[in-house]
């Protein structure tokens, strides 16, 4: 069988799977195949080589990857990595696969991180707190979660993004990864806080494409019947944990802007601001704390 047979078998077993972009899948599924043998390989390099025979073992790597993707199990999750700002980080059953609508949530504090002392709050893979510690020039970014199987995943992603892009992580007293319950193993203040907390309802997630509901983590998921229970425990006590004019960032569902709005303001949040993403829903809630 040649790579243009395999490619095309593969993607209409992914079509009939009822995969969303069969063929893009496909592609992402072969390339994998040579990382191996060949990091770099380009699209370029399939069309030179497309009717070249492919070994054995090739063809059954493939295949039992096409199965799994047919099954619904993530792409992520089977090439174990995605990118997340330009960057790469590994990514399994145990956290969340971050979404290009979270980059909003980067995008907006880093400009408030340079010297400053930043907490990345339900972190799961690490991904917001180790792009703003690459792209925020902080002076210390501490990473917390409840779950220690997610951060054992935060941590490889730390020592890998330390391995190869060691010279853009900029923090002076460097990265530290704690766990525990929201606030519990939190210590010190902040400059910066910023959080994607699970906010989906419950009553919605039966409802979400099999990827979701069956394969990423409920825990990283359910935000309780409103989707709300995780703003009003961040938010009880966020204060105590902001500096004089520190800025809490939170990632929302598409409609909770208001209510998570109404929610800080009411915890005596001041210049409260809600962000759309690029499909122009809401998806960033932020304000500054300033002790009157």
């Amino acid at each position: 069988m040649t790579l243009r047979q395999m490619l095309e078998q593969g993607r209409l077993e992914l079509f009939l799977a009822e995969v969303p972009e069969p063929e893009e899948n496909a592609w992402y599924l072969l390339q994998s195949c040579f990382s191996d043998k060949d990091f770099s390989y380009r699209r370029n390099d399939y069309f030179l080589h497309q009717e070249d025979e492919a070994d054995e073992s090739v063809q059954r790597r493939f295949f039992a990857a096409v199965k799994k993707r047919s099954q619904r199990i993530p792409l992520e999750y089977i090439l174990g990595y995605t990118e997340f700002m330009g960057l790469v980080f590994e990514v399994d059953e145990n956290v969340l696969i971050p979404r290009q609508d979270t980059e909003l949530l980067v995008e907006t504090v880093v400009p408030f991180c340079a010297g400053k002392r930043v907490l990345d709050l339900c972190t799961g893979s690490g991904c917001i707190g180790l792009s703003i510690a690459v792209a925020g020039m902080p002076d210390e970014v501490v990473l917390s979660d409840i779950s220690e199987k997610a951060l054992e995943t935060a941590e490889r992603n730390l020592l890998r993004l330390q391995r190869r892009h060691g010279k853009l992580l900029h923090t002076k007293q460097g990265i530290s990864i704690i766990c525990g319950d929201l606030w519990d193993p939190v210590q010190g203040t902040f400059d910066v806080i910023v959080s994607n907390p699970p906010y989906i309802e419950t009553g919605e997630i039966p409802k979400l494409m099999p990827e979701v509901k069956d394969f990423e983590p409920t825990s990283a998921l359910d935000g309780g019947a409103e989707g709300m229970d995780f703003y009003e425990k961040i938010l009880k006590r966020a204060s105590g944990y902001l500096n004089q004019g520190g800025m809490l960032c939170l990632e929302i569902g598409y409609n909770q802007g208001e209510s998570v709005r109404g929610l800080m303001e009411k915890q005596g949040f001041s210049d409260v601001r809600v962000s759309k993403d690029l499909a122009g829903h809401d998806r960033v809630v932020a304000g500054k704390y300033i002790d009157q």
